[in-house]
């Protein structure tokens, strides 16, 4: 014991495991959050309540069985500087870390409990080759690990890249994600119920275009999980 004590003193001092979101060394192994961080992340507990505002914002829209956002999102935060790190800054271990934290709040709801496969919102590949990965593939490769899913990569397809959404108004949103995206595998999720996977989630423009294309499949339901939910 004591050997294996000191061998991972030696770890821990050559390759520090701190805190992503404060940087404390007072964490355990198996998280990159320490607890106090961990509990200060603005949960939304969407996942337990029907009629949920992510629901609402496809009413009217497209059909959703089930729909939800792990957090909330607002600039300045603790979330912005995880999701920057796991976006921008190539930190695929956050990102899939986000992503077990999803599985187990999806695990917690049997509203989720019926989920047959994942489908992450698909990024254009010239967008996923420059980042080096589609972040939305982290996040579902991170609750597959929880709910023991499987991840389908390539049942949408986006057709062209578009540009950024940040600025866009609901409308403008709308029509700049029109058509963008395409069902390449539609007997991938025949039959099936499908959730499909976003980091984030602000006037339900893109999930909107892309769910409408998982819809042309026969007998498929949608069910949608995103991050973080963007709030104006």
């Amino acid at each position: 014991m004591l050997l294996k004590e000191i061998k991972d003193a030696l770890l821990h001092l050559a390759f520090p495991h701190v805190c992503e979101g404060c940087g404390s060394d007072n964490l355990q192994a198996e998280h990159l959050l320490c607890l106090r961080c961990l509990s200060s992340l603005p949960s939304t507990n969407f996942h337990m309540h029907a009629n949920n505002p992510i629901e609402k914002i496809f009413w009217g829209r497209i059909p959703v069985t089930s729909a939800t956002s792990q957090y909330y999102f607002t600039k300045e935060s603790m979330m912005q500087h995880l999701m920057h790190q796991f976006k921008y800054k190539g930190n695929k271990e956050v990102g899939s870390y986000l992503g077990k934290l999803m599985g187990w709040a999806l695990v917690e709801s049997n509203r989720f409990s019926f989920i047959d496969a994942l489908v992450p919102l698909p990024l254009h590949r010239s967008r996923e080759h420059k980042r080096g990965y589609n972040q939305a593939t982290v996040l579902c490769e991170g609750i597959s690990s929880i709910l023991n899913k499987p991840v389908l990569k390539n049942v949408v397809i986006r057709r062209e890249q578009t540009e950024t959404q940040t600025k866009k108004g609901r409308i403008q949103r709308w029509q700049n994600m029109a058509g963008k995206f395409e069902l390449a595998n539609p007997q991938a999720i025949k039959d099936k119920q499908v959730l499909l996977v976003d980091d984030v989630v602000t006037t339900g423009a893109t999930l909107e275009a892309c769910g409408q294309e998982i819809l042309k499949a026969e007998n498929v339901q949608l069910n949608i999980a995103t991050l973080c939910f963007s709030f104006h």
